[in-house]
């Protein structure tokens, strides 16, 4: 059987060059962990439209595509295709979990939800002559699931193709969060066991890894152990964590013996009015000068998520949001636009106040508005969140910024990180069109290992309170 499995662009253009690095960084391995129920007779291939041109002139049997909400049309554009020309065509993933009944108008089989239960069952199904039109999933658990088909990822493509899933979903249930749609029907946070976890981190070669965890940090007791088992690895590593859990100083500490340079951060906003409104009660903006200084006091980075446009929001918060980054020497931050994604509390609440301006998913990227805001117009938050990476990332703030890390090879190891990630930009699509961006892993490497103790060597700790008093200074 000759199955294809697709990741379709997030892009305007449906061009692998649009927005290059951030679609560059990491393979599709979602599709890839499908791909490992799969026997190896069966002629399976994994393409991403983000790092190359889609072959549309093919027959495959069975083709699977993974739809996100800003790639809803091209989804459908591409299942459409290939159904008419005779495939079986699977569509799932964050959106089509959310607006199954749209989705199953262009797929033969949607799947709603992860798709551990799910996607063995419609194989079988499949062969038998007997797919079904929907799954949905209700059985929770990473217990034996197969390794992904690593081999099928073209990684010379990206930058950072060392990613890795060791957890599901999330604990926490904030409003604006796809949480509730993809995760109905069974539990919503589950992890590997630490072992199956380990062995998945000891076959990846070189010294880099990427945890894609929502929360890896989420299951103390898991994330504990984890850490424990990847003493001497000589890992490098980043994730995604929470402010809390910048707040538990032995776990980080764990964390950083074990390699941990790098951790992306939900502050999400500084108005505790506005965390209450989207019932994210476990983040509180009196800890967030500490979970920054434990952080930046193990030699941490951190890639800030903050969000505009909640109804306590005005057109004074975006100056404000960015001075709080920049005084507390944040390295990077990601700015989005509040984006109230179908099947969300977030999303039903504006549609029953008559507030959502558009259903062009298109629009749905975080970057524009398609709510009425409270406080200010459409284009005044646009605005503000363009001129917010503006002021972030100028070279001024940059400096400043830099200047609050202790010694000569802090203040170069932000420069790099934050220098290469933004205002570097332009040279990455030469760098990717040629090639070579895996040839910038080792600098990446470089950058996150500056100035810092080996992985697996306990050091001691600086005071948070030392790095909070320079971050103040």
């Amino acid at each position: 059987m000759h199955v294809k499995m697709i990741l379709p662009a997030l892009t305007e253009a449906c061009s692998p060059y649009y927005r290059p690095l951030k679609y560059s960084l990491f393979p599709p391995l979602g599709l890839a962990a499908l791909a490992g129920y799969l026997p190896p007779d069966d002629r399976i291939e994994i393409q991403d439209e983000h790092v190359e041109r889609l072959r549309l002139d093919d027959r495959p049997d069975l083709v699977v595509i993974e739809c996100y909400i800003s790639s809803a049309y091209r989804s459908y554009q591409l299942a459409d295709h290939y159904r008419a020309r005779g495939a079986h065509v699977c569509i799932g993933g964050l959106h089509p979990s959310s607006l199954p009944e749209e989705a199953a108008q262009h797929a033969d089989t949607v799947f709603q939800g992860p798709g551990e239960d799910t996607w063995p069952r419609f194989l079988s199904d499949f062969r038998r002559g007997a797919p079904g039109r929907s799954y949905l999933s209700t059985q929770r658990s990473l217990e034996g699931a197969p390794a992904p088909r690593r081999d099928l990822i073209h990684q010379s493509k990206y930058l950072v193709p060392n990613s890795l899933v060791v957890s599901r979903g999330c604990p926490h249930a904030c409003d604006f969060c796809y949480k509730e749609p993809f995760f109905r029907g069974g539990r919503s946070f589950y992890t590997q066991r630490v072992d199956a976890a380990l062995e998945q981190i000891a076959s990846l070669p070189g010294r880099h890894l990427f945890f894609l965890d929502d929360n890896l940090f989420a299951d103390r007791r898991f994330a504990a152990a984890l850490f424990e088992g990847m003493q001497g690895m000589g890992r490098l590593w980043q994730a995604a964590g929470t402010v809390r859990a910048a707040l538990d100083r032995e776990l980080l500490d764990r964390a950083v013996d074990c390699g941990l340079r790098s951790l992306f951060v939900g502050f999400e906003t500084i108005n505790a009015a506005s965390l209450a409104e989207q019932n994210k009660r476990h983040n509180r903006p009196a800890d967030y000068e500490q979970a920054a200084a434990n952080l930046h006091a193990r030699g941490v980075m951190i890639n800030a998520s903050l969000v505009y446009g909640m109804d306590h929001d005005d057109p004074s918060c975006f100056e404000r949001t960015v001075d709080w980054a920049v005084e507390r020497g944040l390295e990077t931050a990601t700015f989005h636009i509040l984006t109230p994604y179908p099947g969300t509390a977030l999303y039903r609440r504006l549609a029953e106040q008559g507030r959502i301006l558009t259903r062009n998913w298109d629009r749905y990227d975080t970057r524009h508005c398609v709510f009425q805001p409270a406080q200010m117009s459409p284009a005044e938050l646009e605005a503000g969140y363009w001129e917010s990476y503006e002021r972030f990332y100028r070279w001024g703030s940059i400096v400043r910024a830099a200047r609050s890390k202790p010694g000569l090879v802090g203040t170069l190891r932000h420069l790099a990180y934050a220098g290469g990630w933004k205002k570097c930009e332009l040279l990455w699509r030469p760098i990717i069109r040629a090639g070579l961006i895996s040839r910038m892993r080792a600098l990446l490497e470089a950058i996150l290992g500056a100035g810092v103790a080996e992985p697996g060597c306990r050091t001691e700790r600086a005071d948070p309170t030392d790095a909070h008093r320079q971050l103040a200074a």
